[in-house]
């Protein structure tokens, strides 16, 4: 197949541009390096692997940004979401799937779709013509050398962390119990292990004690993400930080007792099968021993087997507010586009958005068709807007999406209408931006 457009990277970013691309007739070239050489945080070849929680999170389009961001996608035929929906899980509010499932799905997709040739191979240096690079945040050094090249600018770095999975069967129910906070969804969607407080201080304790990974010298003073923050790093900013964070017990009534526990551990289900659950929450740099040593304190986990451990990574991303123009090119090479993680975004949602515009942009501009991007009122719009200029350069972070980043409304309303009455107008600029 001699293609138009060049994807280096099959993340959700890649495999949602490469999908919107190949649905306009455009013919394209992914190029995915795991099947010939992995990463420190993939555990499989297939495209769209998710290495973190298995959650897409809230799937509330009313209440929060990113359950808009699912209904835009949804509207615009994303493959992402498309395979999510087919592969979810329980989760209460949640868009939560089958990890093996869902990945499986969207590599059958992509792979048998007649406009995508999918090659597995290592790329180096920037593509010639007209090309998006969507390699996440563990972009290959040479290709990252290349970039940095290009760009003049330093690459930015933060670390991302990893939850464990237990298996559902070495659970001990007895102690655990089935309940979703405030009884939301079906009330049943997560498994609570409750710590009293003798037990919770000498948990912190142990976390604080517990033997870590050492950071390599070009891993120092790169600084985590807010947003996957590892436990033992939490634990480190003061007592009850974990209390408050992903061991708060509000809304959980422990059966044994009638009343909230001193702090509560909860696991959401990762598979179809509800074999598997991960910790949320408990991303993590402990050593493998440490973690199941440590882990098995936890009432309820006492006799747990690890599906997985957790594990911590360095990301990088770019300074995408000043290198990047508003349709994702860069600025230095027009013919370039970036996607997904590397560009800042954060999240497997907001990741697979900024591809799914990446793609609809290239698309356009090779059949050569008008297309502004979407209106800042919409959540494409605002991550969008945030990305390529709505931050400062120069303290740039990864971001959530999130009604921040929104316009603000101009009528005056009850601080609980704003965001159904910030989500509405939304809706309504999007479907004027599809229509135009």
């Amino acid at each position: 197949m001699t293609h138009q457009i060049h994807i280096v990277g099959g993340g959700l970013a890649g495999s949602e541009a490469a999908w919107q691309l190949a649905e306009r007739g455009i013919r394209v070239r992914l190029s995915e390096m795991r099947g010939v050489e992995g990463t420190p945080a993939h555990q499989t070849d297939h495209l769209a692997e998710l290495v973190c929680s298995n959650s897409f999170r809230s799937d509330d389009p009313d209440r929060n940004a990113v359950g808009l961001l699912h209904a835009e996608m949804r509207a615009l035929g994303s493959l992402i979401l498309a395979k999510a929906d087919a592969h979810r899980v329980p989760a209460g509010s949640a868009l939560a799937v089958d990890r093996d499932g869902y990945s499986a799905a969207v590599t059958e997709a992509i792979d048998a779709h007649p406009n995508i040739e999918l090659v597995r191979e290592r790329i180096d240096t920037l593509p010639q013509g007209p090309s998006i690079i969507a390699t996440g945040p563990l972009t290959g050094a040479l290709l990252a050398e290349a970039i940095k090249a290009e760009t003049g600018e330093e690459a930015l770095a933060f670390f991302d962390a990893i939850a464990p999975i237990v298996h559902r069967d070495s659970i001990d129910m007895s102690v655990a119990w089935f309940q979703s906070r405030w009884n939301k969804g079906d009330g049943s969607d997560y498994i609570n292990c409750p710590m009293n407080k003798e037990e919770y201080l000498a948990f912190h304790t142990a976390l604080l004690e517990g033997e870590k990974g050492e950071f390599k010298e070009w891993e120092k003073n790169t600084p985590y993400f807010e947003g996957c923050m590892p436990v033992e790093v939490m634990a480190d900013r003061g007592t009850d930080t974990l209390r408050y964070g992903p061991m708060k017990p509000v809304g959980l009534d422990d059966p044994r007792t009638g009343r909230w526990p001193y702090a509560v551990v909860q696991l959401r289900q990762d598979n179809a099968l509800g074999t598997l659950w991960n910790i949320v929450g408990f991303q993590t740099k402990l050593k493998h021993a440490e973690q199941v040593r440590i882990f098995r304190m936890i009432p309820g986990l006492e006799k747990a087997e690890f599906a997985r451990l957790g594990g911590l990574h360095r990301n990088t991303f770019l300074q995408s507010p000043k290198l990047l123009d508003p349709e994702l090119r860069l600025k230095s090479r027009p013919t370039l586009r970036f996607a997904g993680q590397i560009t800042g975004c954060e999240g497997y949602v907001e990741s697979a958005a900024i591809g799914m515009l990446a793609g609809r942009f290239a698309a356009a501009e090779l059949l050569g068709e008008p297309i502004t991007p979407p209106p800042p009122e919409t959540a494409l719009g605002a991550l969008l807007g945030h990305v390529t200029g709505g931050a400062n350069a120069e303290t740039y972070q990864p971001m959530n999406v999130n009604f921040g980043l929104f316009p603000p409304i101009e009528l005056r309303a009850k601080k609980a209408d704003r965001k159904p009455l910030m989500a509405a107008r939304a809706r309504e600029a999007l479907a004027r931006w599809q229509a135009a």
